[in-house]
């Protein structure tokens, strides 16, 4: 077990008490903030060049479990900021220098949904837009954020160049009370909003390109930064789900030793309710291991000099987001079975399923258009489905 885990299961009883507050102030607490910074996790995918640590992907993601199981919020925003050295590994060396150059500590959001427009203006962009589900915002000093180059005019082109843009905090706006949800409230995912801020080119990477793994060559040296950015993301969102998962399973354990149904069954007893736990926990554990099992197998190729292809990419977020449905479905099953106490906000089961089932609506968890995407692969139909892989 790496020792940024063995951090966050020592500081667990600080994790959990601090979940309900992080929820009522709509981010994390600072003792809570504190407990990842101090484990050290989110600089597990950091390169070494920058203070990082350049760990194997199953590091990260036991992390981003450990961190979810005692706190959704936390889980959450550990696997978003968390894997964002990932991609900044990869840029250009200026911009890696000035995100870590003062202090390998600093902490980068985003989100990637191409809300921006950037307007070419020299050796860069004049950008603006707003996005929505900036996780963990109000601890990041930087964001990275998915915009569509225009033409000198400001129109879109009819096939727009979309790009990743990397702003210092002072360059952006964080919209105070923005974020009013029915779980994960604590990861304070608020809006960040942009007007005309100039982005210079270094500052910039290519959407697709960087799937691609077009940018690994400034990482030759090191296999784990040849992995699909987009495969990485998406496993990182399904870990801080699982972990989520672990967590709500563990609080029904709880409560089954001492629930009694209307006919006097204690629910540890009770083998519909022994059954439907006995499934989610088998799901669970296998959609760990298959995620956990694929990364390093990957992980073991890149090693060897040989690329991803496109058609591992989508067999492997097939998997994923299954693994995910069936942890989703498993909860539900089980949480229907406990009974009118289930729903009482007083009580733990209740937000916990509220945490999950909204990490549930996360593009990287949905299921129907990567099973599209990786069909229309496997069968050469030609249809072309935009999806994160």
């Amino acid at each position: 077990m790496h020792k940024s885990v063995e951090y966050i299961h020592a500081h667990a009883p600080t994790l959990r008490e601090q979940h309900v507050p992080s929820d009522e102030l709509g981010l994390l607490t600072e003792p809570a903030r504190d407990i990842l910074r101090d484990s050290g996790g989110v600089r597990l995918l950091q390169a070494k060049s920058h203070g990082g640590m350049e760990s194997v992907p199953t590091d990260f993601f036991e992390w981003v479990r450990a961190v979810g199981r005692y706190n959704a919020s936390a889980g959450w925003i550990a696997g978003v900021v968390g894997v964002h050295p990932f991609e900044v590994a990869v840029v250009d060396h200026k911009l890696q220098d000035e995100i870590y150059g003062a202090d390998p500590d600093t902490w980068v959001a985003s989100p990637y949904a191409p809300n921006g427009r950037a307007v070419p203006e020299g050796d860069g962009y004049r950008f603006s837009g707003q996005w929505q589900y900036s996780t963990g915002t109000d601890h990041c000093d930087w964001v990275v954020l998915g915009g569509l180059v225009t033409d000198a005019n400001g129109e879109l082109p009819d096939q727009p160049e979309m790009c990743h843009f990397f702003l210092p905090r002072g360059d952006y706006e964080i919209v105070d009370d923005s974020w009013h949800v029915m779980g994960l409230s604590g990861t304070g995912s608020k809006d960040i909003r942009i007007q005309d801020a100039w982005v210079p080119a270094y500052r910039t990477v290519q959407h697709t390109s960087l799937a691609d793994g077009e940018y690994g060559h400034r990482r030759a040296e090191t296999p784990v930064f040849q992995i699909p950015w987009g495969c990485m993301f998406s496993a990182a969102i399904a870990s801080a789900t699982f972990g989520i998962a672990q967590g709500a399973l563990e609080e029904y354990r709880e409560y089954m030793q001492t629930r009694i149904s209307a006919m006097g069954v204690v629910g540890k007893t009770d083998p519909f309710q022994q059954a439907a736990l006995g499934e989610v926990e088998a799901d669970l554990a296998a959609g760990i291991t298959h995620v956990d099992t694929m990364m390093m197998q990957w992980l073991d190729q890149v090693t060897k000099g040989d690329a991803i292809d496109h058609g591992q990419r989508l067999e492997f977020r097939r998997n994923q987001v299954r693994a995910v449905q069936r942890v989703l479905f498993g909860v539900d099953k089980l949480f229907a079975s406990a009974g009118s106490a289930a729903v009482w906000t007083t009580r733990p089961l209740e937000r916990n399923w509220r945490d999950l089932r909204t990490a549930g609506t996360h593009v990287c968890n949905m299921a129907d258009g990567i099973y599209g995407a990786w069909a229309n692969h496997e069968f050469d139909t030609g249809i072309f489905s935009n999806v994160m892989y």
